[in-house]
């Protein structure tokens, strides 16, 4: 960040005062909602990672991890510092910390100034320097956390050393099954000092390596070295040319590579490298499965913005769900920050003349525009210059949208000015992405052009995302004297908690969890409940506001009442008058058309990114119309027309946002849509899960600028995303994945014994997710009882027709008789994947690992897939596809597509009224699914039909040649490294008896 700047060059005799004093502790004022605030004292811990304090009630959990902290302001900003009364506390003491994914506040009152302005200067600096840091320093130094604060948690007494029973523990926590008389062993060789039966953190730190020591790493080297036990610069050098594919492989890259990678000095003098040399290079961001180039923007950015995928972000100042959480500006500056590039302002009347935003119909809190604007001005180009586009939803009157138009053009200024623009040829193309750098579109309605210039105002059509919800289900604030906003707010809080708690995610990769609506209608229920016996809620014998929650789930939206808005019927009477035309018109709604009042000076900043209903839609040449559509009703687009979708994405955008039904703030999946071509599908970007993990990964490549260019196929000409070969010409792709081994790999966080539960018994799940044709999963065995260092060498085999779009998920999973649990993932873009031994790091932990070793072949024929990819086999020959093609087919005559799921939505299936409703979507399972040891198998009911059998519910093809099977031994430390070895490249997949590569037998 541009303010962390001044706090790099600081003097190193502050730096250590504030640390000096930091790390002392300091007793401040913990300020809490609705509380007068808690003495506790603050310290630093002596790594300089976690900020603590005590005494806590959460023990581990009262900290906050220096890499999480999003910003610390002076003075009392915050929204708990602006509850609490005026001068009550000296605005010079108090600061906040911001952490976190949903920018929690830590609000702290110090003694006095000086203090706090020591813990701000002290922050501020330790931010900086993380900012500063590259991949490899940053590798390194959480590394090095991590094996101190192993060490730190083990010694259970604090006397700086660990004995042999702390040992033994600790090798249960991480996950290591080894002989006590090993373990006995190499304590003994660990321990050198005088003071025997204990080990120091340097003699921990010699004992780790020999634990760690990785006998796959090392029979790689030998494999390379004519089986020594270092690499010279010309033996490097052919590893690196020969399996890491790399080019231009010189002696002095390879003499780098020693300098950084080698530990000792000897080694480094004679120019070779060892086998912890190797084994730092190895577990460097240099090895990692994500294409190093790819952190740098490479694509061509000067096609029109069409062409692109943009990174769209919905809901984008809620904190968490869309009934009752915080607005927050700062959750603009993150997002932005993170690479989003479409950002949405829901803009409503305020008080004083005020705009403000929030959720409408709802109680989340309400901030001001004014602050919104100022914070997208500030963070917009901080990462990044490729242009913001500010989707406005406008439900203001035209005196307030006029303030809205005043203050984007005094904040924005030139940002808004689009007249310099290189539109291509004859205007009748968007503007690229690179034309656009440093600029802000303002995407919103525009007003007729049939309107003369001179016209202040008109009429433009509504669409208004919170109008999916019917008017019943909203809230309407209209207080008496019985009730208060806090009285209500706080009954409704307690309740959504309880069905959230009560409606725990059995499956978290599986999104059917539990329905949202089922959640509403609870939450409409028990308020009736509470209203009904507080009868002085009840005001001139109609009840308050709180009695039109949610009603009316299972119907269909009706007409509404005419609210301070007009209406027409004429899109109705059109298609009873014209019930083939369709040349026109991409989609129709068949709803009552709403109007609402646009002033010109908030239309005239609407230049390339005109927000257009589907009824508006008239294929005149035009350029600029973004089209915007719920996901329910993109469904049906997607399904019917697909086709024809992609061809209008290739002159306009599209803009997918989730239905208003999910008031937790939940997501659907985006696949469908990109597939389609659709540019701007927006995800609630506070919500974590596997949908945002997907979209995470779709845009960290091309330097996680927030655009990525759509495929050549879908810019140009049109293909049937559904079609079992989509594009026959065109050759694909052969992905051949050996798993070998894994590294540190956790318990899972939902383990109902955390460290003192068994020890996991892992394996690995690979799935592709891309069209439909290419979506499929497959996995490892099972490694009994190790999670340290587990050893699969299998080799899993994909082929993919559209790689450009494709998504490479990889997912360990903790085996167990009544099912798995979830223990982490990693996903990557297919374009992103580099062929060689590679790293997989699980996403969210420090050290946790997959070692595999890619190839990328290309391959051509019709019959190839057949042949190369065992996920095909006979079942695609005996018409798997097809028998999907015809389901989708069904869709077409589908008189009431609106509540089908959104997961997954390859075609249509046939579902049960109750069923057919949106679901809640979130990253892995947890404990107490019940499943077979079969793992995936158990998922698909053995039926007489092998095309039924192909595919599983989510429309995900899995394998049925293999079942789960449970190795019975895992890696053991102790073996010979120079036993018999082969190459860890690709070689066949293991039978289904189980048989024992010899590279891993004891």
């Amino acid at each position: 960040m541009a303010d962390l700047e001044v706090y790099k060059n600081l003097s190193p005799e502050k730096v250590e005062r504030c640390m000096s004093v930091m790390q002392s502790g300091t007793q401040m004022i913990k300020l809490k909602r609705g509380t007068k605030g808690l003495v506790r004292l603050f310290y630093l811990d002596e790594h300089r990672t976690r900020l603590r304090w005590r005494p806590s009630r959460k023990s581990e959990k009262a900290k906050i991890i220096i890499d999480s902290i999003y910003k610390v302001t002076e003075g009392r900003q915050s929204e708990i510092f602006h509850r609490q009364a005026e001068g009550n506390f000296d605005p010079s003491c108090c600061f906040t910390i911001y952490h976190g994914n949903h920018m929690e506040s830590l609000d702290l009152i110090t003694s006095n100034p000086e203090e706090a302005r020591t813990w701000i200067t002290g922050l501020k600096y330790l931010m900086a320097g993380i900012s500063d840091e590259d991949s490899l320093a940053k590798r390194q130094r959480t590394h090095d956390q991590w094996v101190k604060q192993t060490f730190e948690e083990a010694d259970k007494n604090g006397d700086g050393l660990l004995n042999i029973e702390e040992i033994h523990q600790l090798m249960h926590k991480l996950n290591v099954n080894l002989p006590r008389r090993k373990v006995r062993q190499m304590f003994q060789e660990a321990d050198t000092d005088e003071n025997q039966g204990t080990l120091t953190f340097e003699e921990f730190c010699v004992f780790y390596k020999m634990m760690s020591l990785r006998r796959d790493l090392y029979l790689l080297l030998l494999s390379y070295s004519d089986k020594k036990d270092h690499l010279t610069v010309e033996e490097l050098a052919q590893f690196l040319k020969v399996e890491q594919k790399m080019n231009n492989v010189t002696a002095d890259c390879c003499l780098d590579i020693i300098r950084k990678f080698e530990v000792s000095e000897e080694n480094k003098a004679k120019n070779i490298l060892g086998i912890e040399g190797f084994t730092n290079f190895m577990r460097s961001p240099a090895c990692d499965v994500f294409n190093p180039l790819h952190h740098e923007v490479y694509q061509d950015m000067d096609q029109p913005l069409c062409n692109y995928y943009i990174a769209s972000s919905h809901n984008t100042y809620l904190t968490g769900d869309q009934l009752l959480s915080q607005s927050k500006v700062d959750m603009y500056a993150r997002v932005l920050q993170e690479g989003c590039r479409c950002v949405e302002v829901d803009c409503w009347d305020g008080p004083d003349g005020e705009p403000v935003v929030h959720h409408g119909y709802t109680l989340t809190s309400k901030i001001l525009f004014r602050d919104v604007v100022e914070t997208i001005n500030k963070h917009a180009f901080v990462k990044n210059e490729f242009p913001v586009i500010l989707s406005i939803e406008n439900h203001c009157s035209v005196q307030q949208q006029r303030k809205i138009a005043q203050y984007l053009k005094g904040i924005f200024r030139d940002k808004l000015d689009l007249s310099s623009v290189d539109t291509g040829e004859e205007c009748k193309q968007l503007p690229s992405p690179q034309s656009l750098k440093g600029k802000i579109l303002v995407k919103g309605k525009k007003l007729p052009y049939h309107l003369g210039d001179d016209a202040e105002e008109g009429e433009v059509s509504d669409e208004d995302s919170a109008d999916e919800i019917e008017d019943e289900c909203k809230f309407k604030l209209h207080y008496n004297n019985g009730t208060t906003e806090h009285q209500v707010e706080s009954f409704i809080r307690k309740k959504l908690e309880s069905l959230l708690r009560e409606s725990q995610i059995r499956d978290k990769e599986d999104p059917d969890s539990f329905t949202v609506r089922a959640l509403l209608k609870a939450t409409h229920e028990g308020l009736n409940v509470h209203l009904k016996q507080n009868p002085d809620v009840k005001e001139n014998g109609k009840k308050s506001h709180g009695r039109s929650l949610m009603t009316n789930f299972g119907k269909h939206k009706k007409a509404t009442k005419s609210r301070s808005k007009s209406y027409s019927t004429d899109d109705e009477e059109d298609a009873q008058q014209n019930p083939g035309k369709e040349s026109c018109q991409l989609y129709r709604l068949g709803r009552r058309r709403k109007t609402m009042k646009l002033c010109r000076e908030l239309s005239d900043l609407v230049v390339y990114t005109n927000s257009v209903a589907a009824q508006d839609i008239v294929d005149d040449g035009t350029t600029g119309n973004v089209l915007s559509f719920s996901e329910t009703r993109a469904h049906q687009v997607v399904q019917q027309k697909s086709e024809q979708f992609m061809i209008y994405n290739q002159k306009q955008l599209t803009r997918i946002y989730p239905s208003a039904y999910r008031i937790d703030s939940s997501n659907f999946n985006p696949l469908p849509y990109w597939n389609a071509g659709c540019q701007l599908v927006a995800l609630n970007y506070q919500s974590e899960g596997r949908m945002m993990q997907l979209n995470r990964a779709k845009f960290k490549t091309n330097g996680n600028c927030g655009y990525v260019l759509k495929p050549q196929q879908m810019s140009k000409g049109t293909f049937n995303p559904f079609s079992g070969d989509p594009l026959p010409a065109n050759p694909k792709k052969q992905l051949i994945l050996k798993v070998i081994s894994g590294q540190q790999l956790p318990k899972p966080p939902d383990s109902m014994f955390g460290d003192r539960g068994e020890i996991i018994d892992p394996f690995v799940e690979v799935e592709i997710i891309g069209l439909p044709v290419d979506c499929c999963k497959d996995q490892t065995r099972v490694v009994d009882d190790n999670g340290f260092n587990p050893v699969w060498e299998e080799t899993l085999t994909f082929t993919v027709h559209l790689p450009e779009i494709a998504l490479v998920r990889f997912l360990v999973w903790d085996h167990d008789p009544i099912g798995r649990d979830f223990v982490g993932q990693r996903t990557v873009t297919f374009s992103s994947l580099v062929p060689g031994y590679r790293h997989v790091y699980l996403e969210g932990l420090t050290e946790a690992s997959i070692f595999v070793h890619i190839t990328i072949n290309e391959i051509y024929g019709k019959w190839s897939p057949l042949i190369l990819n065992p996920s095909y086999t006979i079942l695609h020959f005996l018409g798997a596809t097809k028998s999907r093609q015809l389901q989708g087919l069904k869709g077409l005559f589908n008189k009431n597509p609106r509540h089908s799921s959104e997961t997954n939505s390859h075609y249509v299936r046939k579902r049960s009224l109750g069923d057919r409703i949106l679901r809640r979507t979130a990253s892995a399972p947890a404990k107490g699914r019940k499943k077979s040891k079969m793992g995936f198998q158990e998922m698909v009911e053995i039926k007489d039909s092998v095309s039924e059998a192909a595919r599983e519910q989510d429309g995900v093809l899995r394998r049925t040649t293999r079942s789960l099977q449970v190795r019975p031994v895992s890696m053991p430390v102790d073996k010979s490294l120079l036993g018999a070895f082969s190459l860890p490249v690709a070689e066949t997949a293991k039978d289904n008896e189980g048989k024992e590569n010899s590279l891993v037998q004891i």
